[in-house]
């Protein structure tokens, strides 16, 4: 059985979803709660993540390279057995 969504039965389901969450903070209060730090102190960590991409670029392209070799003697293993076959 196929049951048709209508307006009124979504508005519904919405409502009794938003009810589910509760009281609303207030932004402002939230706000205060919240800990303030300067862009140097991240800028370190920004760095290091920049670094790390770099290093995995680098590793990237070795195993590219590995790869192609591996390739490249499975190709070969393969015709020789071709060959025999």
């Amino acid at each position: 059985m196929k049951l048709k969504l209508t307006p009124t039965m979504l508005r519904r389901i919405i409502e009794e979803e938003v009810a589910k969450f509760g009281d609303m903070e207030d932004v402002e209060d939230r706000a205060k709660d919240t800990e303030e730090t300067d862009a140097d102190e991240l800028s370190d960590s920004l760095e290091k993540k920049i670094d790390y991409a770099k290093a995995l670029k680098v590793e990237e392209g070795r195993l590219a390279s590995r790869l192609a070799k591996i390739k490249e003697q499975r190709k070969r293993v393969l015709s020789s057995i071709a060959k025999v076959v």
